[in-house]
């Protein structure tokens, strides 16, 4: 006998659900090689649990797929926000912080003071360390973790198309440099420069 259809659909796996979602952040900021986007995320509020009650490395394992298969193609450098028992510091490869003259820290991440996602990136990387805080070009945040003290003004939401990974609702955001100068301040220059009007010098 077939089986009644409920009428949800069924999401598809938690990677392929990261990997479109940040591809779509990719190109709404217009991120570029060597650039960094931050993540954050709670592997349980992704199984539907309350944040930093169930961390799962299984979930994690996932996410960090799907990130890696759009980080391959592009080039950004991933930095894993840890939880706050660790002050959010940040998971990165030693080689970008020492490049980026970031403050390292010390601490390894786990699963009860870091939190399971942090915690799996760490032992993925070669060569991994915590940095106290740096500033993003864009920012990637599963579960709500609060990312915004990593990203550089002027921060612009994006919308993804992709609002949940898993159960855990999707936040993303890129930066672009601060407007200045007011009413007179140009932001572009022009394609070509405009036929003259009849003035003269």
């Amino acid at each position: 006998m077939a089986t009644q259809s409920t009428g949800t659909p069924e999401r598809p796996p938690i990677a392929d659900q990261v990997e479109r979602a940040l591809t779509e952040l990719i190109e709404a900021g217009r991120l570029r090689k060597g650039q960094i986007v931050v993540f954050g995320c709670s592997t349980s509020e992704v199984q539907g649990a309350r944040i930093g009650t169930s961390g799962a490395e299984e979930i994690a394992e996932r996410i960090y797929e799907g990130v890696e298969r759009v980080r391959a193609r592009v080039g950004f450098h991933a930095a894993w926000q840890c939880c706050e028992h660790l002050n959010r510091a940040l998971v990165v490869s030693r080689e970008l912080a020492e490049a980026k003259g970031w403050t390292v820290v010390s601490a390894v991440p786990v699963r009860k003071a870091g939190g399971s996602m942090a915690a799996y990136a760490y032992r993925r990387l070669t060569d991994p360390c915590l940095v106290e805080s740096l500033q993003a070009d864009a920012g990637f945040d599963i579960g709500e973790t609060l990312i915004g003290m990593h990203l550089r003004p002027v921060a612009v939401p994006v919308r993804p198309s992709v609002p949940w990974i898993g159960e855990a609702r999707l936040t993303m955001a890129y930066s672009r440099p601060k407007l200045i100068g007011g009413e007179r301040a140009v932001y572009a220059l022009p394609e070509r420069d405009a036929p003259s009007s009849g003035s003269c010098d």
